[in-house]
């Protein structure tokens, strides 16, 4: 299983809870990330095979990006992101699958060069 900074021991655990509970309904993740200069987002060579290798491994789980959107400013607030992206997973275990996966590997080595800072937060799904 692969690691990822910063997590929130307490909400993977609510995960795993609806994981086993009778309760199969999606999952809805909104990730706000702040790119390092050298993935050259949104163009760049390093960010772009992130984004396949993120939709490959999404794919692997059952999961979709639904949107993806640069972010051109800030309004409200002091935190400095690059794109928020919206992605669904059928189930809270669809998630969880996610660093198990064949295709997690790849996905957290280009995750670790491309992002500087990653916010994920857990949403309704709709």
């Amino acid at each position: 299983m692969a690691d990822l900074p910063s997590v929130n021991a307490a909400e993977i655990e609510a995960l795993k809870q609806l994981a086993q509970g009778a309760a199969r309904d999606p999952v809805f993740m909104l990730n706000l990330n702040k790119y390092r200069v050298e993935a050259a987002y949104p163009h760049g060579r390093l960010y772009q095979d992130y984004m396949a290798a993120l939709d490959a491994l999404l794919s692997q789980v059952g999961a979709k990006v639904l949107w993806r959107t640069r972010v051109l400013g800030q309004v409200v607030g002091q935190q400095d992101i690059d794109e928020a992206l919206g992605i669904w997973y059928p189930s809270a275990q669809t998630f969880l699958n996610l660093m198990s996966a064949p295709g997690s590997a790849e996905n957290m080595r280009l995750r670790n060069l491309a992002v500087q800072h990653a916010d994920l937060h857990r949403c309704m799904a709709y």
